[in-house]
């Protein structure tokens, strides 16, 4: 199993695992993981080219999307049984595939405003890339006062704040620099072809969410969360886990 793992709760609950999104990692879900613990086994995973993961190789790098799906179905393979799958961003869309390719390792699937794809857009030396790694070098080389400026600007917790802050400097380079392509997914399709319980919630207006009119599935439901931004756990915690642990509740 390629990927490192973040454990917590009791191994024989009801496994859920957790998938981040771009330049976080598994240590990014403090206050999720306090509410889930109790009632689940939680896996947090650290994606191929963040934390304590390995990075890409020469070959990987010509296939990154199915590499990172590979990844996570490596992990649920472990468990034995079924598994809840919740992402973020980048994490979203992994779980997506992963519960598109993989069925059978999975239970459900909750997508926080899962990152969508851009069709034959190449993630190498474009201005995506150059702003994530400013982005990333900018926080590794003052987390604290990144910290700072975030509880000043957003609703988010320290407790959230300092890991999202300690992770940029786990992320690897090179993948910011080569590895951002999405895949070439037809984005309200891939919803409609799911076979496993699915909670998409997404930001009122968001730009990447799905528009439900052309999602012929009755297994998939999507839920605005007014007044959060891309990040919707942090932004309105009491609003997303309302929606998300009911959700969880009745597929554990």
């Amino acid at each position: 199993m390629a990927l490192h793992v973040h454990d917590h709760g009791d191994p024989a609950a009801p496994p859920l695992v957790l998938i981040h999104g771009l330049t976080d990692d598994g240590t990014c879900w403090p206050d999720a993981v306090a509410r889930w613990e109790r009632d689940h086994h939680v896996l947090a995973v650290d994606q191929r080219g963040h934390g304590r993961s390995p990075g890409f190789s020469e070959e990987q790098f010509r296939r990154v999307p199915e590499v990172m799906r590979d990844d996570v179905a490596a992990v649920l393979r472990q468990l034995g049984r079924p598994a809840i799958l919740v992402g973020h961003s980048l994490g979203g869309l992994v779980a997506a595939r992963v519960a598109q390719g993989y069925p059978e390792l999975v239970r459900a699937i909750v997508l926080e405003d899962p990152a969508k794809p851009a069709p034959h857009w190449d993630g190498a030396n474009t201005e995506f890339s150059r702003q994530q790694l400013a982005f990333v070098e900018a926080v590794t080389q003052d987390p604290d006062g990144e910290v700072t400026r975030m509880l000043q600007e957003t609703p988010w917790t320290d407790t959230e704040l300092e890991p999202w802050a300690e992770s940029k400097a786990r992320v690897d380079r090179e993948y910011l620099r080569r590895g951002l392509y999405l895949g070439d997914t037809a984005w309200e399709e891939m919803f409609s072809a799911l076979t496993v319980p699915t909670l998409i919630v997404v930001p009122v207006d968001g730009e990447m969410a799905p528009d439900p009119a052309r999602i012929d599935n009755d297994l998939v439901e999507v839920v605005e969360i007014p007044g959060a931004g891309h990040c919707i756990r942090r932004d309105r915690p009491d609003e997303f886990h309302a929606v998300v642990d009911a959700f969880l509740d009745r597929h554990r």
